[in-house]
């Protein structure tokens, strides 16, 4: 199993350009395999992503994930051709749906028939990033004409938890990548469900990229308290609250992967086991040691 970081949003406040190439810089020079940034609130991930590859060599970059509503596929297929060619191809696009409160709440978009969407938006994506010229009628999305990107097309992996949107990432993407949830859910329903779609489609094995909040300490219970704090709205999101309910936990803080060394070694041992392709620390931390250690733990995985 690869292990990569995850970083930007989940750093300290108001971080600037610098500050976060020089993240992916450290997280390259310490043999990681590659290193992912959110679309929330901030920095645009694609172009910071962009200026990343420019600068920092020998690391994969991610997008986890950019919400497909806001950007039709053409432009977004333009965004992630540049992203791909600015870093020799070593561009991963992740995409998700976002959730209803903010599709409909924040852009004022419909949220109706989310996999129809997400099914359509592929049917346009996917084929530009292979330089084809299309013309695609939706019912929501329509495109006609190609992207002159001169660039390979770059792997797409989909927020996927739900079935109908597992059976897309798995029959027309190359995987899924995951957030808040455990391994138990993984082993029994996110990784025999896109490995069936891949399968049934005749497409190679699918990629399970699996993100959890990381910490090394010696008071676990202080560093459950701080993931519940730090990451409560992911329980208040329904996709996440399913997948939360589905392994039993009691919220996010029963699956932040917290305690000493050997303990943090094999939590992240059960995502391996339970089908992970790549584990993405994202790494929080009470204080300067605790960091030090988180990383020292992770690096000894690679």
């Amino acid at each position: 199993m690869r292990i990569g970081i995850f970083g930007g949003d989940l750093g300290p406040a108001g971080v600037p350009v610098d500050g976060i190439v020089a993240d992916a810089r450290k997280a390259a020079d310490e043999g990681f395999a590659s290193y992912w940034l959110p679309q929330i609130f901030g920095y645009d991930a694609i172009t910071m992503l962009s200026m990343v590859g420019r600068e920092v060599d020998g690391i994969e970059l991610g997008t986890a994930v950019v919400p497909t509503y806001p950007r039709h596929p053409m432009m977004l297929a333009a965004q992630a051709l540049t992203a791909n060619a600015a870093s020799g191809g070593r561009f991963t696009l992740g995409i998700g749906l976002s959730h209803q409160i903010v599709i409909e709440g924040m852009f004022g978009f419909s949220f109706e028939k989310p996999a129809r969407h997400m099914r359509e938006y592929l049917a346009i994506l996917l084929p530009l990033l292979r330089g084809e010229q299309i013309s695609v009628t939706g019912e929501t999305l329509t495109f006609r004409g190609n992207v002159q990107v001169p660039a390979e097309p770059c792997p797409v992996v989909i927020a996927a938890l739900a079935p109908r949107m597992l059976a897309l990432a798995g029959s027309q993407a190359d995987g899924t990548i995951t957030w808040m949830t455990g391994h138990a859910t993984l082993a029994d329903h996110i990784v025999p469900s896109i490995t069936k779609a891949a399968d049934d489609a005749g497409k190679p094995a699918p990629r399970v990229v699996c993100s959890l909040p990381v910490m090394v300490s010696d008071d676990p219970d202080e560093a459950r308290r701080m993931a519940a704090e730090s990451f409560a709205i992911y329980d208040q999101l329904p996709s996440y609250k399913a997948m939360l309910d589905r392994e039993g936990a009691g919220g996010p803080a029963d699956v932040a992967i917290v305690g000493d060394e050997d303990a943090v070694r094999a939590g992240i041992d059960r995502m391996a086991d339970a089908g992970c392709t790549e584990f993405v620390a994202a790494e929080f931390a009470r204080s300067d040691d605790d960091r030090r250690r988180t990383r020292e733990l992770l690096r000894s995985l690679l």
